[in-house]
């Protein structure tokens, strides 16, 4: 409201009050009140207005079919995550290499099994691993505030002996359905 009346005003008239304010602030005394134009609520007036209005709808009833009403807030379970708004909205809105290191190594962390079964040789999968576990330290020497990095790291050799696992199990899987398939049977047009 003061920053109203202060684009309306004329300069002069500005810093006349300016100076009589502070003059006001350094005898001790307080400063005159602002004008207000009648009919302006004050901070209290308006404070009780809308109170008076949330209690009015509360008696017709207009909160009454709110969606998760009486459902708990999602992510104030037990374990209670400081970051779990960051979290949905992250899930929520798919969005990618947004937030915080500590929170995109976590995100990695869950997606690594498929990230490395994506890959298609083994020294990409120890290279993809080595530098995930780089990541991860350099994450945990950083002091810019935000979540702990409580993400561990991955060992090359072991990641890539279970990449192997589950492209073997893969492989496996897929051979039988080729070999139960029949031949198809050929038809030519007979001349």
């Amino acid at each position: 409201m003061a920053d109203d009346r202060a684009e309306n005003e004329d300069p002069r008239v500005s810093a006349a009050r300016y100076r009589a304010e502070k003059a006001a602030r350094e005898n001790g005394e307080t400063p005159p009140e602002p004008e207000r134009h009648a009919g302006t609520p004050t901070g209290t007036e308006r404070a009780m207005y809308v109170e008076t209005a949330i209690q009015q709808a509360i008696r017709r009833g207009d909160f009454d079919d709110l969606p998760g009403a009486g459902k708990p807030i999602e992510g104030l379970g037990a374990s209670h995550d400081p970051d779990w708004w960051i979290r949905r909205k992250i899930a929520n809105e798919q969005l990618t290499g947004l937030g915080p290191p500590a929170l995109r190594l976590r995100i990695e962390h869950t997606e690594f099994e498929q990230r490395v079964d994506a890959l298609s040789r083994e020294d990409d999968v120890r290279e993809y691993t080595e530098d995930f576990s780089r990541r991860v330290v350099e994450a945990r020497r950083q002091l810019l505030g935000g979540p702990p990095v409580v993400t561990p790291t991955r060992d090359p050799d072991e990641e890539v002996a279970a990449w192997r696992d589950r492209r073997a199990a893969r492989l496996a899987a897929s051979a039988p359905a080729v070999a139960d398939e029949q031949p198809r049977r050929r038809w030519r047009r007979r001349r």
